[in-house]
């Protein structure tokens, strides 16, 4: 469905994407994460026409590039920073956008009708934005992407500063966008969000792809070994193991064990092996 090839981006002597090259899969949910300056944002905008690119294509199958409008028909953006209008109501920024991606009359009041049931929003609809809180607004912020139920959709943060409400709102509906077959680019600094949603994922770094596949495939390939601990009696024993099943399996059969503890490697320590532990601004 969208198809990155070789992307690079400078900005002066910065080289913030450094030949990115991906595929995203018709109804895949995506997962691009990275540190602050990893070069997404970059990429997003790449990927979107918002930018061009130095070299390299950024193509959407069947259609051609996002630098023609056309092309960018069929893309919803929803951005970290919230793209609406606090003097309008819900309502009527839905509508702004709509009409904006070239609805009109009765498509638009269904749509516009429809996103705001999906988001939760309905019951709000007339009121103005100033005075939703920090939850509604990103879920409206998601409701703008998707008004012209375009079939690719990336969302950058879109969960970023809200109530556990809102963010199992947005992880549910971002599901049955994918059910219903759309393609959605996912970034997201939780870990267990991308480990939860996300189909595959690609972490970056200093604008280059460090590891690339299924959260289960990056967790062989980066995420270490299982620590197995059992106590026996008032001793406590530690197993570090690739097979923590076999390993708790001898375990119990030798007897005397009174409880087992499992921590298995997740993405998060994926993430930070590969990125480092060093802060970013």
């Amino acid at each position: 469905m969208l198809r990155l090839t070789e992307l690079r981006k400078s900005f002066g002597s910065l080289v913030a994407v450094d030949g990115i090259s991906l595929d995203v899969a018709p109804g895949e949910v995506f997962g691009l994460l990275g540190p602050n300056g990893a070069g997404k944002s970059t990429t997003i905008a790449m990927a979107i026409g918002l930018l061009a690119p130095d070299t390299g294509r950024v193509e959407l199958e069947g259609r051609g590039s996002p630098s023609e409008p056309s092309v960018r028909a069929a893309i919803g953006v929803a951005p970290q920073a919230l793209a609406l209008y606090d003097e309008l109501s819900g309502e009527e920024n839905l509508f702004f956008f709509g009409r904006m991606q070239g609805l009109s009359g009765a498509a638009l009041r269904s749509r516009v009708a429809a996103v705001l049931d999906e988001v939760g929003l309905a019951d709000r609809r007339r009121d103005r934005v100033a005075g939703y809180s920090g939850g509604m607004k990103r879920r409206l912020n998601l409701a703008a992407a998707i008004v012209h139920d375009p079939p690719l959709v990336l969302l950058d943060e879109p969960t970023a500063g809200v109530d556990p409400q809102s963010r199992n709102n947005i992880l549910d509906m971002v599901k049955r966008m994918s059910a219903a077959g759309k393609t959605i680019v996912y970034t997201t600094h939780y870990m267990e969000e991308a480990q939860k949603i996300c189909d595959r994922v690609a972490i970056i770094d200093k604008g280059r792809i460090l590891a690339l596949g299924t959260v289960d495939e990056l967790l062989h390939a980066h995420g270490g070994d299982s620590v197995v601990t059992l106590r026996r009696g008032e001793y406590e024993e530690t197993v570090r193991t690739r097979d923590p099943v076999a390993s708790l399996q001898q375990a119990l059969a030798a007897g005397d064990v009174i409880s087992v503890r499992i921590d298995r490697p997740d993405l998060e320590g994926v993430f930070l092996g590969l990125t480092g532990r060093r802060l970013r601004d």
